[in-house]
């Protein structure tokens, strides 16, 4: 999909961040977009600022991604409003910082739900109503820790190596039939974005509660790629039908340290939580 012009573009988690920026960069592009998210007043100020860069046709829904039955009433809708769908954007996604030992299955089955599930559903609500069209995308945000395990993030590292998978199959799939689909996996690294201030926290029953503020300002202090040049980037790997895109410098990092060395770059990682003694978001 070399325009995005005239097309329809769904997109999960569009209050704020990356959806967000994604959702604005569209419709400056002249793309039309269905916005999906949980928080109806985060939708309102995306689509103000939609509204300011593009005239372009937009709808929005209260959605839960990890319910399957909202996905498919949503996308239903989409294709009433808007005639077609071209592309999904599951873009949806929360936090947890928990080791294995601390955390509880309620927290790792509610992140499971959002950040693997609600792909899945995405995914698969969307995919038939895409093909229709003969011209799609499915874009599957995936994370660095989809790349390589963190101290404290075993949920979030399960989910997102999940979402790498299950797209890299996907894809594999499209390309072995002639239905003008493709799809793309997103690896973002640290994106100035909320989510690890929403972020749930756990910890043992014998250790202080984990200081959330502070692993907030330790994210951020990590997270140098704007949500705005994610968008971009993201947009440009869509253009250029990769099957995967590394979004920032650290990005590269990451994918650089985990095929070089796995093993050097687990120990680094183990020394490097345990002289902070805090989660690492």
């Amino acid at each position: 999909m070399k325009d995005f012009n005239d097309k329809v573009a769904a997109i999960t988690g569009a209050g704020s961040g990356i959806g967000r920026a994604l959702s604005v960069e569209l419709a400056a592009r002249g793309c039309h977009i269905a916005l999906s998210d949980v928080d109806d007043a985060g939708m309102a100020e995306t689509v103000a600022m939609a509204e300011q860069v593009g005239s372009v046709k937009i709808s929005t829904r209260i959605v839960d991604v990890a319910d399957r039955a909202a996905i498919e009433d949503w996308a239903q809708a989409v294709v009433e409003e808007h005639g077609k769908v071209n592309l999904i954007f599951n873009n949806a996604g929360v936090a947890l910082g928990a080791t294995v030992e601390s955390m509880s299955y309620d927290n790792f089955e509610w992140l499971m739900d959002i950040n693997f599930w609600g792909v899945v559903n995405g995914t698969m609500t969307f995919l038939p109503l895409i093909k229709d069209t003969g011209d799609g995308h499915v874009i599957n945000i995936s994370s660095v820790f989809g790349l390589m395990a963190i101290p404290s993030q075993s949920a979030y590292n399960a989910a997102k190596f999940g979402v790498r998978a299950f797209t890299d199959a996907l894809r594999i799939e499209l390309d072995m039939e002639p239905c003008g689909v493709s799809a793309t996996t997103i690896h973002p690294g640290g994106i100035r974005t909320n989510i690890a201030r929403n972020a749930r926290m756990e910890s043992a029953a014998d250790e202080d509660p984990p200081d959330a503020d502070q692993a907030a300002l330790d994210f951020e202090k990590f997270a140098r790629t704007s949500p705005e040049k994610a968008a971009q980037l993201i947009l440009g790997a869509v253009g250029k039908n990769k099957r995967r895109a590394l979004i920032g410098r650290d990005a590269h990092v990451f994918d650089f340290a985990a095929r070089v060395s796995p093993r050097g770059s687990q120990w680094a990682l183990g020394k490097l939580a345990a002289r902070n003694n805090s989660p690492l978001i």
